[in-house]
């Protein structure tokens, strides 16, 4: 539930300063002025589930719960980006998903393709920068190409970074991470000891990104399903029963509310009072 107003103080006005320099129309206070505006998340990831569920219990085919749940996406994108969040992260489609009936299957990977084409001019025009993480082998040409054309179309934008897993596994990912480091070594570009948690992590997919600070599940399942485990050693885990396609707006409000109650201690200790909470 919505607090009290928070009055802006000093480190406030510098975090939505920031935000406005990349995102000019970022108004955090704005839209939650409970949330003190240091402590909106710089990076969400989502695990978007329930959208055969929601088909299911409307008596449609899980197709539809996906186009229902591509329409969630445009609606939190354009809503963390008006809160001044950097990066939104999307568990779009997990490398064990391939396990899914091939008409299901098939049908997402024609929704990836429609939709990398027919959000483009619009994430382009709202300074939405489309990143894509997970193995490419595997994925059909048409849908590679489809995926290289909106990173390419919309490379230039800062408002928001909009990070699609796509054929994602995180085991997958550390695993080539892993292969990187000992051609780096093999190659002698390397040296053993110089393997690092920096090191590792310039070689997983999400190389560059800041680790999630908040992540959201959607559906009520209490389960990582191997998405982004090493970037969320840290994070903040929300768990809503909303199944995706009815996740909205405000769901996303009552999540980053839940997520400023939290003490983050990174294994330390409070030592002085919060005066943000």
């Amino acid at each position: 539930m919505p607090g009290s107003p928070i009055a802006i103080d000093a480190e406030g006005r510098a975090v939505i300063d920031r935000m406005r320099v990349r995102n000019p129309d970022a108004d955090p206070a704005g839209i939650l002025p409970d949330v003190h505006p240091a402590r909106i998340p710089r990076h969400i990831a989502v695990i978007m589930d329930g959208n055969g569920r929601w088909a299911s219990g409307r008596g449609l085919p899980r197709t539809e719960g996906h186009r229902a749940g591509a329409r969630s996406v445009r609606t939190i994108l354009e809503e963390s980006a008006k809160l001044g969040v950097e990066f939104l992260t999307l568990y779009s489609f997990s490398s064990e998903n391939w396990r899914r009936p091939e008409e299901e299957v098939r049908a997402l990977m024609e929704l990836c393709i429609e939709r990398c084409h027919g959000e483009q001019a619009e994430l382009s025009s709202q300074g939405v920068r489309v990143r894509v993480i997970g193995r490419r082998e595997g994925l059909p040409e048409d849908v590679l190409a489809a995926l290289d054309f909106v990173e390419q179309a919309t490379a230039g934008g800062e408002r928001i970074t909009l990070c699609l897993a796509i054929n994602y596994g995180s085991r997958g990912e550390i695993v080539d991470a892993a292969r990187a480091l000992a051609s780096d070594v093999a190659a002698g570009r390397l040296k053993t000891d110089q393997i690092d948690e920096a090191a590792i992590a310039s070689r997983l997919y999400t190389a560059g990104m800041p680790d999630p600070d908040l992540l959201i599940r959607t559906a009520g399942e209490m389960r990582i399903s191997n998405y982004l485990l090493w970037q969320i050693s840290y994070s903040e885990i929300h768990v809503t029963d909303v199944l995706w396609p009815d996740f909205g707006a405000a769901d996303l409000h009552a999540a980053i509310r839940d997520f400023a109650s939290r003490h983050r201690k990174f294994g330390g200790v409070n030592t002085a009072a919060d005066t943000h909470g």
